[in-house]
This record gives structure tokens, sequence and C-alpha cells, in this order.
């Protein structure tokens, strides 16, 4: 059984969003993950609803996109191995400012947004570190937006 634990560890610590984490926080945090995975044009995440869940992708893609009412998703990026899907579980009232919908067959780990958050609150060490990573995956997509707003490429 121990390897099983040890394997699922090493799995979830080689995840790009965890990297630099210490082992302390990697072992809190994988005590609370679980596998998911999503079919094409599954959601991950619907704008406007309960935001429940923190996804790290390992396999497949996903796009990430605003939905009008009453009409399609509009993609806004795709995100793919080593991404994450949500970070509207951290800000009140914790809704999905964004849809996700699987492009392929995707795999990869879920976090419960309820127990992160206490996660966070408990461990302010965690917090900080995760507020870190957060804003870096923030600061990577406003960038890839604006690039192709620049370019003229959004839809």
């Amino acid at each position: 059984m121990a390897a099983v634990g040890e394997k699922l560890l090493d799995t979830f610590a080689g995840h790009n969003f965890l990297r630099g984490l210490s082992e302390r926080h990697l072992m809190k945090l994988a005590s609370g993950v679980r596998p998911f995975t999503a079919q094409p044009g599954e959601y991950l995440a619907r704008e406007g609803e309960v935001a429940r869940a923190f996804y790290l992708i390992q396999a497949g893609r996903a796009e990430l996109g605003v939905q009008p009412p009453g009409k399609e998703m509009i993609a806004v990026q795709v995100v793919g191995p080593g991404d994450v899907v949500g970070w509207s579980w951290l800000v009140p009232p914790y809704l999905w400012q964004f849809s996700c919908r699987a492009l392929e067959p995707v795999r990869g780990l879920c976090l419960d947004a309820q127990w992160l958050r206490e996660q966070c609150e408990q461990d302010h060490e965690l917090g900080y570190c995760f507020l870190k990573h957060l804003l870096g995956v923030f600061a990577e997509r406003l960038a890839a937006t604006r690039r192709r707003l620049i370019d003229g490429k959004a839809r």
C-alpha cells in the first residue's frame, strides 16, 4: 500500500504547478487529492456556477472561455498537461469566472475547493505559496490573452 501512496505523491509532486512546494505542503495537499477524468465536450467548470474544485491537468486538452447567455462558449485559451483550471474557488463568492470544456479525454488530479480553502487558512505559509503559484498562472494567461488581442486573433 505504501508503494501506491508513494507513486501518487510522485505523480502529484511532479505537476508543474506544484514544483517548489515543500514536502510538508505536498504531503498535506496529497492527502486531499483525487483523480478525475473528463470526456470530450464535458465541462469541468461552467461560468457563474459554484467553483467546487481545483484541477491539475495531467493529460489531454481543454478550452477555457466565456459563455454569454444563450450563446456558445467563446474560447479564450487551451490548457493541457501541466496546466491548472480554477482560481475562482479562492475568491468570494466562489463562482466560476470562466467555463472549461474538455476538447479530448482529460485526466488529472482534483482538490475540493472548500477543503483547499481551509488548508490555506490553517497554514498561511501554504496559502502564500499557493497564491504565488496562482499569480504566475494569472500573469501567464493574461499575457497570452494580450498577445491574442494584439495579433487580432481573439474570436
